[in-house]
Protein backbone atom coordinates (compact mmCIF):
# COMPACT_ATOMS: atom_id res chain seq x y z
CA UNK A 1 0.00 0.00 0.00
CA UNK A 2 1.21 2.99 -1.30
CA UNK A 3 -0.77 5.62 1.26
CA UNK A 4 -0.17 4.37 4.48
CA UNK A 5 3.06 2.17 3.99
CA UNK A 6 6.24 3.41 6.15
CA UNK A 7 8.81 3.77 3.51
CA UNK A 8 12.23 3.78 4.38
CA UNK A 9 13.61 6.30 1.81
CA UNK A 10 16.64 7.62 0.57
CA UNK A 11 15.90 9.71 -1.74
CA UNK A 12 18.11 12.67 -2.17
CA UNK A 13 17.22 14.28 -5.66
CA UNK A 14 20.37 16.22 -6.05
CA UNK A 15 23.65 16.05 -6.89
CA UNK A 16 26.64 16.20 -5.36
CA UNK A 17 28.15 19.50 -7.46
CA UNK A 18 30.90 22.09 -5.80
CA UNK A 19 29.38 24.54 -3.44
CA UNK A 20 29.38 27.38 -6.18
CA UNK A 21 25.80 28.63 -4.53
CA UNK A 22 23.72 31.84 -4.74
CA UNK A 23 23.25 33.56 -1.47
CA UNK A 24 19.62 33.39 -0.06
CA UNK A 25 18.47 35.61 2.89
CA UNK A 26 15.69 34.76 5.25
CA UNK A 27 14.10 37.32 7.24
CA UNK A 28 11.74 36.46 9.90
CA UNK A 29 9.03 37.92 12.33
CA UNK A 30 7.47 35.80 14.98
CA UNK A 31 5.98 38.36 17.42
CA UNK A 32 1.99 37.72 17.95
CA UNK A 33 2.81 34.20 19.07
CA UNK A 34 0.93 32.52 22.07
CA UNK A 35 4.53 31.73 23.56
CA UNK A 36 7.57 33.75 23.14
CA UNK A 37 9.74 32.39 20.33
CA UNK A 38 13.78 32.08 21.52
CA UNK A 39 15.06 30.24 18.77
CA UNK A 40 14.57 29.57 15.02
CA UNK A 41 15.81 26.58 13.34
CA UNK A 42 16.31 25.93 10.04
CA UNK A 43 16.73 22.56 8.02
CA UNK A 44 17.39 22.38 4.26
CA UNK A 45 19.58 20.49 1.49
CA UNK A 46 21.98 21.92 -0.94
CA UNK A 47 25.02 20.75 -2.31
CA UNK A 48 24.04 16.72 -1.95
CA UNK A 49 24.37 17.70 1.76
CA UNK A 50 21.87 18.74 4.57
CA UNK A 51 22.22 22.04 6.60
CA UNK A 52 21.47 23.26 9.44
CA UNK A 53 21.27 26.45 10.91
CA UNK A 54 19.68 28.65 14.07
CA UNK A 55 19.21 32.07 14.91
CA UNK A 56 18.34 33.87 18.09
CA UNK A 57 14.68 35.69 17.77
CA UNK A 58 15.27 39.31 19.26
CA UNK A 59 13.01 41.58 19.10
CA UNK A 60 10.30 39.00 17.60
CA UNK A 61 12.46 38.79 14.58
CA UNK A 62 15.70 36.34 13.29
CA UNK A 63 17.80 36.31 10.30
CA UNK A 64 18.77 33.02 8.47
CA UNK A 65 21.29 33.06 5.51
CA UNK A 66 23.32 30.59 3.35
CA UNK A 67 24.21 29.39 -0.02
CA UNK A 68 21.66 26.86 -2.50
CA UNK A 69 21.88 26.29 -5.81
CA UNK A 70 18.42 26.10 -6.93
CA UNK A 71 15.08 26.56 -4.89
CA UNK A 72 14.84 24.51 -1.94
CA UNK A 73 12.10 23.47 0.66
CA UNK A 74 13.37 24.47 4.03
CA UNK A 75 12.04 23.44 7.07
CA UNK A 76 11.66 26.06 9.93
CA UNK A 77 11.33 24.94 13.60
CA UNK A 78 10.80 27.49 16.66
CA UNK A 79 11.85 26.94 20.24
CA UNK A 80 10.14 28.97 22.99
CA UNK A 81 11.08 30.76 26.12
CA UNK A 82 10.54 28.68 29.25
CA UNK A 83 7.54 29.93 30.87
CA UNK A 84 7.28 32.25 33.68
CA UNK A 85 7.41 29.45 36.40
CA UNK A 86 10.52 27.80 34.33
CA UNK A 87 8.90 25.04 32.28
CA UNK A 88 9.40 24.40 28.77
CA UNK A 89 6.99 24.23 26.23
CA UNK A 90 6.60 21.18 24.03
CA UNK A 91 6.81 21.44 20.26
CA UNK A 92 3.77 20.73 18.48
CA UNK A 93 4.36 20.30 15.39
CA UNK A 94 1.37 21.60 13.42
CA UNK A 95 2.05 24.87 15.33
CA UNK A 96 5.44 25.61 15.69
CA UNK A 97 6.92 23.89 11.94
CA UNK A 98 6.37 25.19 8.52
CA UNK A 99 8.18 24.60 5.16
CA UNK A 100 9.24 27.71 3.50
CA UNK A 101 10.75 27.21 -0.53
CA UNK A 102 13.89 29.48 -0.58
CA UNK A 103 15.49 31.08 -3.49
CA UNK A 104 18.35 33.07 -4.13
CA UNK A 105 17.81 36.73 -2.70
CA UNK A 106 15.65 37.99 0.29
CA UNK A 107 12.65 36.34 1.99
CA UNK A 108 10.86 37.43 3.84
CA UNK A 109 8.22 35.44 7.04
CA UNK A 110 6.18 36.88 8.89
CA UNK A 111 3.94 34.56 11.35
CA UNK A 112 0.71 35.46 11.88
CA UNK A 113 -1.00 34.12 14.22
CA UNK A 114 1.10 31.22 15.02
CA UNK A 115 4.75 29.99 14.08
CA UNK A 116 3.45 27.57 11.50
CA UNK A 117 1.04 29.83 9.67
CA UNK A 118 2.91 32.73 7.60
CA UNK A 119 3.00 34.90 4.80
CA UNK A 120 5.79 34.67 2.72
CA UNK A 121 7.58 37.80 0.48
CA UNK A 122 10.16 37.22 -2.12
CA UNK A 123 10.04 33.68 -3.39
CA UNK A 124 8.04 33.00 -6.33
CA UNK A 125 8.97 29.46 -5.82
CA UNK A 126 7.00 29.49 -2.47
CA UNK A 127 4.23 30.90 -4.13
CA UNK A 128 3.51 28.35 -6.00
CA UNK A 129 4.25 25.56 -3.40
CA UNK A 130 1.53 27.66 -1.47
CA UNK A 131 -0.96 26.67 -4.83
CA UNK A 132 0.31 23.23 -4.57
CA UNK A 133 -0.61 23.03 -1.04
CA UNK A 134 -4.00 24.44 -1.15
CA UNK A 135 -4.84 22.21 -4.57
CA UNK A 136 -3.81 19.13 -2.30
CA UNK A 137 -6.01 19.68 0.80
CA UNK A 138 -9.24 18.40 -0.67
CA UNK A 139 -7.51 15.14 -1.41
CA UNK A 140 -5.81 14.90 2.21
CA UNK A 141 -9.28 15.78 3.91
CA UNK A 142 -10.65 13.04 2.36
CA UNK A 143 -7.74 10.77 3.32
CA UNK A 144 -8.22 11.69 7.08
CA UNK A 145 -10.97 10.04 8.27
CA UNK A 146 -9.96 6.56 6.26
CA UNK A 147 -6.68 6.86 7.93
CA UNK A 148 -8.16 6.93 11.17
CA UNK A 149 -10.35 3.61 10.33
CA UNK A 150 -7.20 1.99 9.39
CA UNK A 151 -6.15 2.54 12.61
CA UNK A 152 -9.14 1.10 14.18
CA UNK A 153 -8.83 -1.83 12.37
CA UNK A 154 -5.24 -2.07 12.97
CA UNK A 155 -5.73 -2.59 16.07
CA UNK A 156 -8.19 -4.94 15.96
CA UNK A 157 -5.94 -6.60 13.24
CA UNK A 158 -8.71 -6.86 11.37
CA UNK A 159 -7.14 -7.36 7.92
CA UNK A 160 -9.62 -7.99 5.84
CA UNK A 161 -10.87 -4.19 6.21
CA UNK A 162 -7.58 -2.64 6.71
CA UNK A 163 -7.10 -3.50 2.81
CA UNK A 164 -10.21 -1.84 1.79
CA UNK A 165 -8.90 1.32 3.32
CA UNK A 166 -5.49 0.79 1.70
CA UNK A 167 -7.29 0.61 -1.42
CA UNK A 168 -9.25 3.65 -1.20
CA UNK A 169 -6.28 5.77 0.19
CA UNK A 170 -4.40 4.52 -3.31
CA UNK A 171 -6.85 5.67 -5.07
CA UNK A 172 -7.28 9.41 -3.48
CA UNK A 173 -3.38 9.31 -3.77
CA UNK A 174 -3.18 8.48 -7.19
CA UNK A 175 -6.05 10.92 -8.11
CA UNK A 176 -4.15 13.32 -6.19
CA UNK A 177 -0.95 12.96 -8.21
CA UNK A 178 -2.89 13.35 -11.35
CA UNK A 179 -4.65 16.16 -10.90
CA UNK A 180 -2.50 18.07 -8.76
CA UNK A 181 1.32 17.52 -9.76
CA UNK A 182 0.49 15.99 -13.06
CA UNK A 183 -1.39 18.78 -14.27
CA UNK A 184 0.94 21.42 -12.83
CA UNK A 185 3.87 20.04 -14.54
CA UNK A 186 1.68 20.41 -17.91
CA UNK A 187 0.51 23.64 -17.33
CA UNK A 188 3.40 25.19 -15.90
CA UNK A 189 6.71 24.01 -17.22
CA UNK A 190 8.47 26.81 -16.71
CA UNK A 191 7.32 27.35 -13.03
CA UNK A 192 10.21 27.08 -9.96
CA UNK A 193 8.26 24.08 -9.01
CA UNK A 194 8.10 22.59 -11.87
CA UNK A 195 10.93 20.09 -11.07
CA UNK A 196 9.04 19.73 -7.79
CA UNK A 197 5.99 18.98 -8.46
CA UNK A 198 7.42 16.75 -11.53
CA UNK A 199 9.37 14.80 -8.34
CA UNK A 200 6.03 14.27 -6.07
CA UNK A 201 4.40 12.77 -9.12
CA UNK A 202 6.93 10.56 -10.28
CA UNK A 203 6.99 9.37 -6.49
CA UNK A 204 9.20 6.43 -5.54
CA UNK A 205 8.75 3.68 -7.82
CA UNK A 206 8.80 5.72 -11.33
CA UNK A 207 6.79 4.91 -13.96
CA UNK A 208 8.94 5.77 -17.28
CA UNK A 209 6.38 5.90 -19.28
CA UNK A 210 4.13 8.24 -18.10
CA UNK A 211 7.11 10.46 -16.04
CA UNK A 212 9.22 10.89 -18.90
CA UNK A 213 7.10 12.82 -21.45
CA UNK A 214 6.24 15.62 -18.31
CA UNK A 215 10.23 15.76 -18.30
CA UNK A 216 11.11 16.50 -21.37
CA UNK A 217 8.55 19.27 -21.52
CA UNK A 218 10.04 21.13 -18.26
CA UNK A 219 12.60 24.48 -19.34
CA UNK A 220 15.81 24.15 -19.79
CA UNK A 221 16.61 25.70 -16.60
CA UNK A 222 14.62 23.82 -14.50
CA UNK A 223 16.23 21.15 -16.41
CA UNK A 224 19.68 22.31 -15.69
CA UNK A 225 18.74 22.51 -12.10
CA UNK A 226 21.36 19.87 -10.08
CA UNK A 227 18.24 18.05 -8.69
CA UNK A 228 17.09 17.55 -12.19
CA UNK A 229 20.67 15.96 -13.22
CA UNK A 230 20.17 13.40 -9.98
CA UNK A 231 16.26 13.04 -11.23
CA UNK A 232 17.05 12.30 -14.71
CA UNK A 233 19.70 9.57 -14.03
CA UNK A 234 16.84 7.86 -12.00
CA UNK A 235 14.46 7.97 -14.63
CA UNK A 236 17.09 6.54 -17.29
CA UNK A 237 17.07 3.63 -14.31
CA UNK A 238 13.21 3.22 -14.09
CA UNK A 239 13.20 3.18 -18.02
CA UNK A 240 15.54 0.09 -18.09
CA UNK A 241 13.27 -1.64 -15.13
CA UNK A 242 9.75 -1.15 -16.05
CA UNK A 243 7.26 -3.77 -16.57
CA UNK A 244 8.27 -5.67 -20.12
CA UNK A 245 12.14 -5.13 -20.20
CA UNK A 246 14.12 -7.76 -19.38
CA UNK A 247 15.62 -7.73 -15.91
CA UNK A 248 19.66 -6.60 -15.66
CA UNK A 249 21.46 -9.26 -14.07
CA UNK A 250 23.63 -9.23 -11.25
CA UNK A 251 25.73 -11.13 -8.76
CA UNK A 252 25.98 -10.91 -4.83
CA UNK A 253 26.73 -12.79 -2.00
CA UNK A 254 24.88 -14.53 0.35
CA UNK A 255 25.06 -15.86 4.16
CA UNK A 256 28.15 -17.99 3.39
CA UNK A 257 29.34 -15.65 1.05
CA UNK A 258 29.26 -17.72 -1.97
CA UNK A 259 28.20 -15.23 -4.97
CA UNK A 260 24.84 -15.55 -6.55
CA UNK A 261 24.53 -14.82 -10.16
CA UNK A 262 20.59 -13.80 -10.67
CA UNK A 263 20.64 -15.03 -14.43
CA UNK A 264 21.43 -18.41 -12.86
CA UNK A 265 17.62 -18.98 -12.17
CA UNK A 266 16.45 -17.70 -15.32
CA UNK A 267 13.97 -20.42 -16.44
CA UNK A 268 11.37 -19.55 -13.00
CA UNK A 269 9.16 -16.70 -12.06
CA UNK A 270 11.57 -15.16 -9.24
CA UNK A 271 10.90 -12.46 -6.69
CA UNK A 272 13.68 -10.43 -6.23
CA UNK A 273 12.49 -9.00 -3.13
CA UNK A 274 14.08 -5.71 -1.65
CA UNK A 275 14.62 -5.56 2.36
CA UNK A 276 16.39 -5.45 5.53
CA UNK A 277 16.30 -6.69 9.05
CA UNK A 278 15.75 -2.65 10.19
CA UNK A 279 12.92 -2.17 8.04
CA UNK A 280 9.51 -2.30 9.87
CA UNK A 281 7.71 -2.58 6.45
CA UNK A 282 9.51 -4.95 5.19
CA UNK A 283 9.45 -7.18 8.16
CA UNK A 284 5.26 -6.68 8.76
CA UNK A 285 5.32 -8.12 4.85
CA UNK A 286 7.57 -11.12 5.25
CA UNK A 287 4.49 -13.17 6.62
CA UNK A 288 2.58 -12.79 3.60
CA UNK A 289 5.90 -13.61 1.14
CA UNK A 290 6.44 -16.72 3.19
CA UNK A 291 2.43 -17.87 2.57
CA UNK A 292 3.49 -16.96 -1.12
CA UNK A 293 6.72 -19.19 -0.90
CA UNK A 294 5.57 -22.16 0.67
CA UNK A 295 2.24 -22.43 -1.76
CA UNK A 296 4.96 -21.68 -5.19
CA UNK A 297 7.83 -22.90 -4.38
CA UNK A 298 7.74 -26.34 -5.78
CA UNK A 299 5.84 -24.77 -9.01
CA UNK A 300 9.04 -23.27 -10.40
CA UNK A 301 8.80 -20.14 -8.58
CA UNK A 302 11.70 -18.85 -6.61
CA UNK A 303 12.82 -15.63 -4.14
CA UNK A 304 15.54 -13.71 -4.07
CA UNK A 305 15.98 -11.29 -1.57
CA UNK A 306 18.36 -8.39 -1.65
CA UNK A 307 18.66 -6.72 2.27
CA UNK A 308 20.08 -3.45 2.18
CA UNK A 309 21.74 -3.59 5.85
CA UNK A 310 24.02 -2.01 7.49
CA UNK A 311 28.09 -3.17 7.59
CA UNK A 312 28.87 -4.63 10.35
CA UNK A 313 25.42 -5.70 10.72
CA UNK A 314 25.28 -9.16 9.45
CA UNK A 315 24.11 -10.73 12.39
CA UNK A 316 20.72 -8.76 12.81
CA UNK A 317 20.11 -9.54 9.08
CA UNK A 318 20.82 -13.37 9.48
CA UNK A 319 18.85 -13.04 12.73
CA UNK A 320 15.79 -11.43 10.65
CA UNK A 321 15.95 -14.06 7.98
CA UNK A 322 15.46 -16.84 10.95
CA UNK A 323 13.05 -14.67 13.21
CA UNK A 324 10.93 -14.36 10.02
CA UNK A 325 11.47 -18.07 8.38
CA UNK A 326 12.68 -16.52 4.97
CA UNK A 327 13.91 -20.09 3.70
CA UNK A 328 14.93 -18.58 0.20
CA UNK A 329 17.97 -17.61 -1.16
CA UNK A 330 19.11 -13.99 0.62
CA UNK A 331 22.26 -11.89 -0.35
CA UNK A 332 23.48 -8.75 -0.01
CA UNK A 333 27.00 -6.50 0.34
CA UNK A 334 25.77 -4.69 3.75
CA UNK A 335 26.20 -1.83 1.78
CA UNK A 336 23.11 0.09 3.33
CA UNK A 337 21.88 2.61 0.55
CA UNK A 338 24.84 2.24 -1.74
CA UNK A 339 24.12 -1.59 -1.93
CA UNK A 340 25.34 -2.16 -5.60
CA UNK A 341 21.89 -4.08 -6.80
CA UNK A 342 19.61 -1.74 -5.26
CA UNK A 343 21.34 0.80 -6.54
CA UNK A 344 21.53 -1.10 -10.48
CA UNK A 345 17.90 -1.16 -9.82
CA UNK A 346 16.94 2.49 -8.59
CA UNK A 347 15.43 1.36 -5.58
CA UNK A 348 15.05 4.79 -3.22
CA UNK A 349 12.59 3.07 -0.46
CA UNK A 350 11.80 -0.52 0.98
CA UNK A 351 10.05 -2.70 0.69
CA UNK A 352 9.88 -3.57 -2.79
CA UNK A 353 10.02 -6.38 -5.34
CA UNK A 354 9.96 -7.19 -8.88
CA UNK A 355 8.14 -10.20 -10.38
CA UNK A 356 10.46 -11.81 -13.33
CA UNK A 357 9.14 -14.79 -15.55
CA UNK A 358 11.48 -17.37 -16.70
CA UNK A 359 11.98 -15.62 -20.21
CA UNK A 360 13.98 -13.10 -17.59
CA UNK A 361 11.19 -10.28 -18.03
CA UNK A 362 10.27 -7.86 -15.51
CA UNK A 363 6.33 -8.82 -15.47
CA UNK A 364 5.07 -7.24 -12.20
CA UNK A 365 6.09 -4.66 -9.88
CA UNK A 366 5.74 -3.92 -5.73
CA UNK A 367 3.04 -6.87 -5.52
CA UNK A 368 1.48 -7.15 -1.47
CA UNK A 369 -0.27 -9.48 0.06
CA UNK A 370 -2.67 -10.86 -1.48
CA UNK A 371 -1.84 -9.20 -4.85
CA UNK A 372 0.99 -11.63 -4.96
CA UNK A 373 -0.51 -14.51 -4.70
CA UNK A 374 -3.13 -13.56 -7.34
CA UNK A 375 -0.51 -13.15 -9.98
CA UNK A 376 1.35 -15.53 -9.21
CA UNK A 377 -2.27 -17.70 -9.41
CA UNK A 378 -2.69 -16.30 -12.71
CA UNK A 379 1.04 -17.00 -14.41
CA UNK A 380 1.62 -20.15 -12.51
CA UNK A 381 -2.27 -21.96 -12.14
CA UNK A 382 -3.59 -20.28 -14.91
CA UNK A 383 -0.54 -20.33 -17.21
CA UNK A 384 -1.15 -16.78 -18.40
CA UNK A 385 1.03 -15.84 -20.95
CA UNK A 386 2.85 -12.52 -20.21
CA UNK A 387 2.77 -10.13 -23.70
CA UNK A 388 4.73 -7.46 -23.87
CA UNK A 389 3.03 -3.74 -25.20
CA UNK A 390 3.92 -3.24 -28.75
Amino acid sequence: MKKLLLIFLAIPFVSQAQDNGKSFKLVGKAKKLTHQAEWVYLQYRTNGDWKTDSAQVKDGKYQLAGKIEEPVQGRLRVKYSETADGNKIAMVSGRDMVSVFLEPGKTKVASVDSFSNVQVKGSSAHIEFAKLNLATKPFNDRSKPLIEKYREYAKSKDKANQSKIEEQLDAIDSEMKEKVYGEYVKNNPNSPLGLYALQQYAGWDINADKVEPLYNALSDANKNYPSAVAFKENLDIAKKTGIGKMAMDFTQNDTLDNPIRFSSFKGRYVLIDFWASWCGPCRAENPAVVKVFNKYKDKNFHIIGVSLDRAGQKEKWMKAIHDDKLDWTQVSDLKFWDNDVAKQYGIKAIPQNLLVNPEGIIVAKNLRGEDLEQKLSEFIDGKKAFIPKP
